[in-house]
């Protein structure tokens, strides 16, 4: 994902935490935090180490980051986002966890996909 996609810095991602709205599934917890006139979204991902060894936490970053690449051009632009992984996104495969994104984003309004 490319940097100006990224919400990186911990004051970005208090502001979308604190003054955003949240969805949230068994899987995912998202907020969002509308920003007019941005060019495009910016995605913060977080999961804790709750959710088990490095390996596992790397594996669902990297199942969170290629569900984003292939939504990204249904995704709305005006907006900043975090997607908090949840203890029950553990042994999901990439297929289950990218519709459990699409369910949390559809509820949120921030996706105009239709599967």
């Amino acid at each position: 994902m490319k940097k100006e996609y990224r919400v990186k810095k911990e004051a970005e991602f208090q502001r979308v935490f604190h003054q955003g709205n949240s969805v949230a599934n068994r899987q995912l917890i998202l907020y969002v935090y509308s920003k007019p006139g941005q060019d495009h979204f910016r995605v913060g991902l977080s999961v804790g180490k709750k959710l088990g060894n490095a390996v596992h936490r790397n594996q669902v970053k990297r199942y969170l980051r290629q569900a984003l690449h292939e939504l990204e051009n249904n995704i709305r632009s005006d907006i900043d986002f975090l997607l908090i992984a949840r203890k029950d996104i553990n042994d999901k495969s990439f297929e289950e966890v990218k519709k459990s994104m699409i369910h949390v984003m559809k509820l949120a309004g921030i996706i105009n996909f239709i599967e």
